[in-house]
């Protein structure tokens, strides 16, 4: 009986059923006098089996005849089972190297009050009593809960001291810093400037991971490219710098699964899929032309609603009535798509607007699920194929020598501190910058004339640019969202538009946020000044079109 406490990760759960709480017995001798009366209660105890309460071998303690249960009076309570595991058991479903040690998860009993307060994919800290259920021959042991709190694991967040420098000496750009940061990104995988555009996507995804259901500004991630070796390269590198990196596999279960519970209640056993693993992190899906339409169909099902829904039959799980359960989805998505493979498009609706590019096999609406869609595609000048050849032959050659001196000095610790001090700041949205989103949003919906065109800026873009900019703030490792925020946020919300729908009055370039190479102090002010003219295009754009304030 003595309490225990626990912490580890929520990965299965029952639905609620009933248990007997507490059972009157009557004495089945009619002239004893326990034959009447309240003389034999059995109430459950902390630790206790349900066997313990109600049985059929019980006798009178006064003349040792058998006692029978007076039904009416039995008294029910909630019951619920959860499956808890310790949080780096998960680790097996993301990128990192293979671990020796097993870990084996304990099943709790919630019961009554505690029913429903724990919900998967989430970390709490458990303090409760054991149990041990002896079924020949083999022994269970499970811990019935008595108190359930909410827990995050504390860990310092410091930035290093090369960030901290590159801050100081970046600080008369507000685009500066968040820029060499995403230029330096993945230099162990691929080299530096390559693919610059994808990488601060990835960066800002991370950032905005946070496990909040009241605000939750998800910022998804599809990379459309003509080389998913890289892209796939890069995003397996990045997912162990999230709080929570899962790896989906094709054969895994990608949202829940359902299965009969093992400890006699015969109830509904639901297991979380890797989207509610994720819950407070990322979840990488890899190349989306490998999955089968009704896969494709469950994830755009999911990313539009950000839940996700579980059948329960109530004839194979013992209950009269089918049971609907919803689970909040809580994680980013990450995922790639060959654009050069055959399109697999049937008829399209109507009033969908043809993008400038083609999705490859992958779905347009699936694609219009994804907040921040990124194009792959370098300039002739860069030539990422050479640049890959002589990263990769280098790192053959020469595996023990730094291959970019100036970028190793950001190792990958560093981008992981950096990383999570940026996702515990508390951002506040200012006001030139909350201007700014919504007068765009008002010039967009404008521009597009047509109904059609303009379901295409919907509320949700109002919601991406708001996760873009709050992302970009704490990248550049600031609590208050700027102007300079918001113009990225606009660049790369409407470089995504455009490829799905189509180009509008405001036109960039794909490359609009990094449309130089950077290579020295003169390239980055030369993307300043470029910056500078695209916020300038912006204005402009917003005075045409948004000529409504934003109280109207």
């Amino acid at each position: 009986m003595r309490p225990l406490a626990l912490e580890g990760l929520v990965i299965a759960m029952t639905r609620v059923t009933k248990y007997t709480q507490g059972a009157r017995f009557l004495c089945s001798e009619e002239k004893c006098p326990c034959s009447r009366g309240f003389h034999h209660i059995r109430v459950h105890a902390s630790g206790a089996t349900e066997s313990a309460t109600v049985r059929s071998d019980f006798t009178c303690f006064l003349c040792s005849s058998p006692l029978r249960e007076d039904v009416k009076s039995r008294v029910l309570g909630d019951k619920q089972l959860v499956e808890l595991i310790h949080v780096r058991a998960v680790d097996v479903l993301g990128v990192h190297d293979a671990d020796s040690l097993r870990y084996q998860s304990v099943t709790l009993f919630l019961r009554d009050e505690l029913c429903n307060s724990m919900r998967i994919g989430h970390l709490y800290r458990v303090v409760g009593i054991p149990a041990h259920v002896h079924q020949w021959p083999n022994v269970t042991w499970s811990v019935e809960a008595c108190s359930i709190q909410p827990w995050t694991p504390k860990c310092p967040c410091l930035v290093s001291n090369n960030f901290q420098k590159l801050q100081t000496a970046s600080a008369c750009s507000p685009w500066r810093f968040a820029a060499i940061v995403a230029n330096s990104f993945g230099s162990p995988v691929i080299p530096p400037g390559l693919y610059n555009t994808l990488k601060l996507g990835l960066l800002l995804s991370l950032v905005q991971t946070e496990d909040n259901r009241d605000s939750p500004n998800h910022l998804d991630v599809l990379a459309l490219t003509s080389d998913t070796l890289i892209i796939d390269r890069l995003m397996r590198y990045s997912l162990p710098l999230a709080s929570r990196g899962i790896h989906h596999a094709l054969t895994g279960e990608l949202l829940a699964s359902l299965s009969r519970d093992e400890h006699g209640a015969g109830t509904a056993n639901i297991h979380a899929g890797s989207a509610l693993l994720a819950s407070g992190g990322v979840c990488l899906l890899g190349d989306l032309t490998c999955y089968k339409k009704d896969k494709m169909d469950m994830l755009q099902s999911a990313l539009e609603s950000r839940t996700v829904s579980v059948f329960i039959p109530g004839k194979k799980y013992g209950d009269d009535m089918d049971q609907h359960l919803s689970f909040p989805v809580q994680c980013n998505f990450w995922a790639l798509a060959d654009a050069t493979s055959p399109s697999k498009r049937t008829a399209r609706c109507d009033n969908v607007v043809l993008g400038s590019v083609e999705m490859g096999s992958v779905p347009l609406q699936l694609a219009e699920s994804f907040g921040l869609i990124v194009q792959c595609r370098e300039t002739s000048s860069n030539h990422p194929l050479l640049s890959m050849t002589l990263h990769t032959l280098r790192q053959a050659m020469s595996p023990e020598e730094p291959l970019y001196p100036a970028c190793m000095q950001f190792t990958t610790q560093d981008y992981k501190e950096l990383l999570a001090h940026a996702r515990e700041l508390k951002v506040d949205l200012s006001p030139e910058a909350e201007r700014m989103i919504h007068s765009y949003y008002l010039a967009s919906r404008r521009v597009r004339s047509d109904s059609a065109q303009r379901s295409t800026v919907s509320v949700t873009s109002v919601k991406l640019l708001i996760a873009l900019a709050q992302a970009h703030a704490k990248l550049s490792l600031r609590t208050q969202v700027l102007e300079e925020d918001a113009v990225i946020a606009v660049l790369l919300c409407e470089s995504s538009v455009t490829l799905k729908h189509g180009a509008s009055a405001l036109v960039f370039p794909p490359d609009a946020v990094f449309p130089c190479a950077l290579r020295d102090l003169d390239s980055l002010h030369q993307r300043d000044l470029m910056l500078e003219e695209s916020h300038k295009h912006i204005l402009h754009f917003v005075q045409t079109y948004a000529t409504c304030t934003v109280e109207e």
